[in-house]
């Protein structure tokens, strides 16, 4: 397996493969594919990876800019990550979660948020933060990976993208 940057041959494969990913989901609103497609016409999908397996494209992961506090804190928030069914529980979300945290590092990143799984994040050093806040969901679901001992407070909000149906 490979992880790469998309490419834009990649570009409905990983559309495709994010709407098979979520099919049978629960608590989505199955409208993780068109996240992805509005935030790069946004042009604010910073760090989009894909995971390729021979010539398949198994999995995809996104990370683009939240703001907290209406502010711009070189914070981004994970999400989504897809994996084809068929190649969950191998470690490709894992090794996708791994290359895109070390991809926010190079780029300057000062930490990254998720909304997920505790059970599942804490692995790659999600935590409950209690100075961020993301209105609306349960606070043990809202989880954060500072880069720096400095971390921000305020409410956190994902790009407008995060609101198409």
């Amino acid at each position: 397996m490979i992880i790469r940057d998309e490419q834009v041959t990649d570009i409905d494969l990983i559309s495709r493969l994010t709407t098979e990913a979520f099919r049978t989901a629960p608590h989505t609103q199955h409208n993780e594919a068109a996240i992805i497609t509005a935030l790069r016409s946004g042009g604010v999908l910073s760090v989009s990876l894909i995971a390729k397996e021979a010539s398949e494209i198994i999995g995809h992961i996104a990370f683009s800019p939240v703001s907290i506090a209406n502010q711009d804190k070189g914070w981004y928030g994970l999400g989504p990550v897809a994996v084809l069914p068929q190649h969950q529980g191998r470690g490709v979300g894992s090794a996708l979660i791994r290359a895109g945290i070390e991809r926010l590092k190079s780029i300057g990143a000062n930490g990254c948020v998720l909304l997920g799984e505790p059970e599942y994040y804490h692995r790659f050093g999600f935590r409950r933060c209690d100075e961020l806040i993301l209105t609306g969901v349960p606070a043990d679901y809202f989880m954060a990976l500072p880069f720096s001992s400095k971390i921000p407070a305020g409410v956190v909000r994902y790009h407008e993208a995060f609101n198409v149906t």
